[in-house]
């Protein structure tokens, strides 16, 4: 089940829909970074549009999650 979320990037408004899984570990890296959600998203995003600005977003978090995870 994906669960939809609305967060502000660059000034702009967009949702991600991600299983609550890839949720729990994106919310885990931000508390440990220090960071707030939207600005952990905005670094996800900026990396995702330096190395691949095709790829969507979605998938840079989940991939971002997974790295997370296996790094645990």
């Amino acid at each position: 089940m994906l669960v939809k979320r609305s967060i502000s990037i660059a000034g702009h408004r967009t949702s991600l829909a991600l299983e609550p899984e890839f949720w729990a570990v994106l919310d885990h890296a931000a508390e440990q970074r220090g960071l707030a959600f939207a600005a952990l998203i905005r670094d996800i995003d900026e990396q995702r549009a330096a190395h691949d600005p095709d790829q969507p977003l979605s998938s840079a978090c989940r991939v971002f999650a997974l790295s997370e995870a296996q790094k645990a």
